[in-house]
This record gives C-alpha cells, structure tokens and sequence, in this order.
C-alpha cells in the first residue's frame, strides 16, 4: 500500500518530469484540484485597493506545483473580503499575480454555511474524530445538511470547470467527502482521485458519527482514496468492511462498492524540491541577524522555532512545558537559549480553539515570569500570520525546529525546515505521531506528551556537534529531494492511468482518458 521510506536516487522528479507525466495521463484533458482553501485570497488594502495575501498552507504548498505544471484548475471557498471584487469571467482569476500559472475559481458561501459546513461539521466534527487528542467531536444535523447542500455545490463547479466528459479531479481533504460521489453523479466518466490529509479514525470511533456511512458512500465513487500512511489505509479499509455491500480486499487494496472499484493506498504528501522559497532566502547568517532584530533578542541567541497553526493538535502547550523543563534541568540554557513559537490564529469562533488559546498564553506566562526578566524572555509567543517567505527566514535562523504535534497526518512544516538548510545546519526534534516521522528518521524522534524526553531531546539537539547535524541533514534533505510533491502527484497519476485503463479493459476496451500505463514505468 504505502512508500513509507526511501533511499535517494537520481530518478528524482522534477516540474518538468510532472508535466510530461500530466500530459501523458491526461491527455489533454483537464485537471481540476478541488479544495477548500485558496491559494491566494484577496483583502482590501489601506489605500481601498486589494491586496493579495498567499496562503502558508501545506495543502498549498504541495498542489500548486501540480496545477502549475499542468495549468490546471483549482476550486476553493472564495473567503476573501476582496475576493469577489478580483474575479472576472465565471467567478475565476488566472494566478498567481504577474505569473498565471493557473486558473482559480471561488465558490462563495454565505456565513451560515460557512460557519455550519465549515466550523460546524468540518471542523468541530470531523476534525476531532479523526485526531483523537481529547475534544469531543460534536455532530449536529444542520450542520451536516449544509456540509452535504456545499458538497454538492463545488462538485457543480467541477462539471463546470472541467469542460469535458472526462477530466481528472483531484478532491481534497476532509471537508469533501461527498463530493466524489456527486462528482461521478455529473461526470460519469471521470477520473477522481479523493486524497484525505489528516488521520483516518479507526472503524468504532468513525460509527460515533451519525453519517459515517454517507461519509464512505461518498468517498468510494473515487477511483483512489489516499492517504499519508498505510496505518491509514488500514483503519479506512477496516471502516469499508462494516459497510453492508462492500467487499473489501485488504491485500491488493480494493474496495468494491455500490459498482465502484476504489483502489486505497498511501502517498506521503510533501514539498517542491528544488524549493523556490529557500533558493530565494537570504543567507543563514542574515536571517539569523533579521530575527533576532525583530524579536529584540541578542544576536548569540540560540534559537528553538515552532511553526504552527494555532491548533489542539499540534501540541503548542506540550512544547512550552518541555521547554520549561529543559530550563529546569539544563541551568547552561537560561538566558542563552530562546523558544520562538510562531501560532497563526486558527478557527477562532470555536470554544476548543478560544480554550487553546487562553491556555497556551497563560502557560508561556507564567514560563516567562518564572525563569524571565526585563532582559531575557524564554517563550516568544507570535499569534499572527506569516507569508511563506517569513516563515523560511524563520527556519533559516533556526538551531532548532521543533514539531510537536499530537497527530498529524504528516507536517510538512518538518519537510520545509530540512528544504530550508542548505547549510546543513540545524537539528529537527519531531513527534513520532507525525506521517513525517515514518520519512525524516534522522530527525530527534520524540513523544509529544512526554516533557521529560522532550526536554531531553532539545539538550541533546542544542549540544548537537556540526558533524552529527551534517549528517543528519544530509540525509533528511535527501528524502525530502526524492518524495517531493511532484512525485507525490506523479504517483497518483500513474496509478490513476492504470485503475481508468482497467476499468474501461472492463468495459470492453471503449476509448477512455488515460494511455497505456505500461509506456509510463514506475520510479
């Protein structure tokens, strides 16, 4: 089922390689990309102009090199203040700005389906049942109704902008799981590809959902469920098996199910390599001078950064404790050693999120009060949000990248600090229960709930030789460099062109979208 590991070679994809892959699969047909977040929103500016913000979302981060080697599609709630005043025909744009690449189209929602579809079923339902890290999934029928009339709607916007009877649709995320099914209702003969990015919850804790068996209705009219891990794959398999009708074939990784065969398998998402962000940084030493600058922090400083959402998930307030305890038992690190945690706001009208909050800032409060004064602040604590480029500087100037989370399908903030590091320089302490850690094994593995070995773990990377963080980096690079995300999509690709040329053999060998897979070996 999954690519888990993997040892470099020089068969390693690149833009150009997806593109030909993309036009041998496609041929010539669209590719639509199907999410709920944009890549760029609009907002408007001081001067009463727009002003366009990029998303710092890994989703982002590993789609746009698709949709830009194939000029494609990508369909997202359009949440911009200015969105709707930068669109022109159909509710689209041609982005990014100056360099189109690509074709957005939003999808508008009005505040009670946003806060229903989106806050409601989303993200107080879906995403506690699937994390598992102590906040009750709450499930309202209301929420679940507009979760399903949104569905629907993009899934419209799909036949619309796919412009043919047989596009590839590539839906993300768990905020569509429906849309597979009302994708294939509109467009029979398309190829979908359902990709889910976070955990997949085992088979008794996915029936605590009222609609577990819509949710599988839906995704089984895909032609490929991914997942980051073949654990995942696993629980979704084992989730099929209960559902009246379906057979499932754990071996080869089939489900059959209401006339649709759903091959499942896992494809660790990740980043662009050669990274175009870190090619365009400043040199380490600068963005450690710039750093530091910002935050007011002497230039010797050694820095611990952490990049996250502001989320339950991620561990925000475990890692604080660790930190603290590090300072406990490592007295050679108070005053020299500085945690910066960099929190974008997120989801702020739910109570879990407002409750992470006021938890979290009491937490480095008190840390601060504890073992700081006017001239030393142990937790700089940044709630706010960082473009892309900011957060590479960051990264940059980091002696240490700590990750976390308490579960995350993979993280691919650990991906971007080895892409960050051309220097080879800096060591990543990362929680076992990322998808991250089943690649990056020369990162400081860590579990997220035990502060003691999480304050072990940062001594052991702040004392870390040069030698020893080379070697390591070295090799985190080279996993990252392999298992980007142009072979991230290319894999699904080529999967997908083998599934589609199956099932139109069964069909009896009419015409379909996808060439003969045995021209396009795997690597």
């Amino acid at each position: 089922m999954g690519r888990e590991t993997s040892t470099p070679t020089a068969n390693t994809w690149t833009a150009d390689r997806l593109r030909e892959c993309v036009e041998e699969c496609c041929g010539g047909q669209p590719l639509v990309v199907l999410a709920n977040r944009e890549p760029l929103r609009h907002e408007w500016g001081s001067d009463g102009e727009p002003v366009a913000i990029r998303s710092a979302s890994g989703l982002v981060t590993a789609l746009e090199p698709l949709l830009s080697a194939c000029r494609g599609v990508w369909i997202a709630h359009g949440g911009g203040a200015a969105d709707r005043a930068t669109v022109t025909s159909r509710d689209g744009l041609d982005v990014p700005p100056g360099r189109p690449s690509y074709r957005l189209r939003r999808v508008w929602l009005d505040e009670l389906e946003q806060r229903r579809y989106y806050g409601g079923f989303a993200n107080e339902g879906l995403w506690p049942l699937c994390h598992r890290v102590g906040v009750a999934p709450v499930f309202r029928a209301e929420d679940f109704a507009a979760y399903a009339a949104v569905n629907e709607r993009f899934a419209a916007a799909v036949a619309e902008e796919a412009d043919a009877d047989s596009p590839v649709v590539m839906v993300e995320d768990y905020h569509f799981a429906l849309a597979p099914r009302a994708i294939r209702d509109l467009l029979p003969d398309s190829t979908v590809i359902a990709f889910w990015h976070i955990p997949w919850p085992a088979a008794l804790d996915l029936e605590t959902c009222p609609w577990w068996r819509e949710l599988l209705h839906g995704l089984l009219a895909s032609d490929i469920v991914g997942f980051h891990t073949d654990g995942d794959c696993r629980a979704f398999m084992d989730a099929a098996a209960r559902l009246e009708g379906a057979s499932v074939d754990r071996r080869r990784g089939i489900v059959s199910y209401d006339g649709c065969r759903t091959t499942v398998r896992a494809y660790p998402i990740s980043i662009e390599w050669p990274n175009r962000i870190a090619r365009q940084a400043a040199p380490v030493d600068s963005c450690r001078t710039s750093v530091a600058s910002r935050l007011h922090l002497p230039p010797a400083t050694r820095l611990i950064v952490g990049v996250d959402r502001l989320d339950y998930t991620k561990g925000l307030c475990e890692k604080a404790l660790a930190f603290e305890r590090l300072l406990d038992k490592c007295p050679e690190f108070r005053r020299t050693a500085t945690f910066v945690q960099i929190a974008e706001p997120s989801r702020e009208s739910l109570p879990a999120y407002r409750e992470l909050r006021a938890r979290l800032t009491s937490i480095v409060d008190r840390i601060n009060r504890r073992f700081g004064d006017d001239h030393y602040t142990p937790i700089v604590l940044v709630q706010a949000h960082h473009d892309p480029a900011t957060v590479y500087e960051y990264l940059r100037a980091a002696d240490v990248c700590y990750v976390g989370s308490l579960q995350d399908g993979m993280n691919l903030v650990a991906k971007e600090f080895a892409a960050s590091r051309d220097d080879e320089r800096g060591v990543l302490v990362l929680s076992s229960r990322t998808g991250a850690a089943r690649q990056l094994r020369s990162a400081l593995l860590v579990d997220p709930y035990a502060v003691d070995a999480g304050a072990s773990a940062l001594a052991e990377a702040l004392r870390m030789s040069d030698g020893e963080q080379a070697r390591r980096m070295r090799a985190m690079r080279a996993v990252v460099a392999e298992l980007n995300s142009f072979w991230w999509a290319g894999q699904m690709l080529q999967d997908a062109t083998a599934i589609s040329n199956q099932r139109n053999q069964r069909r009896g060998n009419r015409s379909g979208l996808f060439v003969n897979s045995a021209s396009m070996p795997r690597s």
